[in-house]
């Protein structure tokens, strides 16, 4: 298994940034080839069930999530997810913490991302070349689904 994380700080008020990077559909409009099943009705919570279908025609995978850990940010407390994913082909988790900074910081809010990922049949030795694809790849869809929008 590898291990990644990446930051990223925001204007958005920690509300809106948890409300973004917890919509789970949004994330596959920003993974190539990717989009987002939401198996259990709303609203998210522990125990929502959702599924990443990555691929194109008979050539997919699917990567089935479950929230097991759902504490929206509140007043003076971060906000903290964490899915356990329970595939055939990947396997880990992933935890989100969105969290207001200080005044030393401008009272941004700070969005963490978090994971363990294990691909099956990937030998360990790639463990990093994973480890820099899901940084690159997430990376790419945190940004996404922060960016603010100028009028």
């Amino acid at each position: 298994m590898t291990v990644f994380s990446l930051a990223r700080r925001t204007p958005l008020p920690p509300e809106e940034a948890w409300r973004r990077v917890t919509d789970w559909p949004a994330h596959g409009r920003r993974v190539p080839l990717t989009r987002i099943l939401v198996e259990t009705p709303g609203p998210t919570g522990t125990g929502t069930v959702f599924v990443a279908r990555t691929g194109v025609g008979r050539l997919r995978f699917d990567d089935p999530m479950e929230v097991v850990r759902w504490e929206p940010p509140a007043e003076g407390r971060p906000g903290h997810c964490r899915l356990e994913k329970r595939g055939r082909v990947i396997t880990g988790w992933a935890e989100i913490e969105v969290a207001r900074t200080g005044p030393e910081d401008g009272d941004r809010t700070l969005v963490r991302w978090s994971e363990e990922l294990r691909v099956a049949f990937l030998p360990r030795f790639l463990d990093g070349v994973v480890a820099r694809a899901g940084r690159v790849v997430f990376g790419r869809v945190v940004d996404g689904l922060l960016r603010v929008r100028e009028s």
